[in-house]
């Protein structure tokens, strides 16, 4: 029962914000929206890993799930950084 659920509910839901945000991802007017899109994915990413992880009854995938995370807030951590030295120069 918990097979077909993950199967045929959420990872079609996942795979359909996928889609979303990669739409927001390429026609992102600022360089914010494309951040906050691509951080996004990466979060979808990890739920994804994370159905995996459950599907084939393996936990090794939620170390990886766990570091791309932290990846992720780095990232996340360095951009903003980025605008606000950005700003000051502006």
């Amino acid at each position: 029962m918990m097979q077909n659920f993950l199967y045929y509910i959420i990872l079609p839901i996942l795979m359909l914000s996928v889609v979303l945000v990669f739409i927001r991802f390429f026609k992102g007017p600022t360089l914010s929206d494309r951040v906050v899109a691509l951080d996004l994915l990466i979060t979808i990413g990890i739920g994804i890993i994370g159905v995996y992880s459950i599907v084939s009854e393996q936990s090794t995938f939620l170390d990886i799930a766990t570091i791309l995370a932290l990846i992720a807030f780095l990232g996340t951590v360095a951009f903003s950084y980025y605008l606000e030295k950005r700003e000051k120069n502006e």
